[in-house]
């Protein structure tokens, strides 16, 4: 059984929905939870999303940002804000800074590509629905 997992920066990927994502724990043998560093560009706003039967929650690391969660106001967020973000609810955060921002983002249960859906009008289409 795996109880370490170190940092490798090689592996940072681009995902389409307008980030930089880290994997930092993800597997299939640990289901109930994954943890993910995201990095988004100053100025870059990402598509909006929902994640379906997966509970989300933003631990902001560096910069500000605005998130836009559901029917809420949009909310500023800066270092050492928590955002939690239920099931199928729309999301989106935008980097208002001149940094990148960098969040962690725990998923639970674990995420999987099938739960990710794209709901951004830019689309025109809503990915894997």
């Amino acid at each position: 059984m795996k109880v370490l997992s170190r940092l490798s920066e090689s592996r940072e990927y681009y995902f389409d929905e307008g980030c930089h994502i880290l994997e930092l724990s993800n597997t299939p043998d640990d289901p109930e939870v994954s943890i993910a560093r995201a990095r988004v560009e100053p100025g870059v706003t990402t598509r909006l999303h929902r994640l379906v039967n997966t509970t989300e929650r933003y631990v902001i690391l560096q910069g500000e940002g605005r998130v836009d969660i559901g029917d809420n106001d949009p909310i500023d967020v800066v270092r050492g804000d928590v955002i939690r973000i239920h099931a199928g609810v729309s999301q989106r955060i935008t980097n208002t800074s001149s940094e990148d921002l960098i969040f962690l983002v725990i998923c639970n249960p674990r995420f999987v590509p099938d739960c990710y859906v794209d709901i951004d009008e830019k689309s025109g289409s809503s990915v894997n629905e």
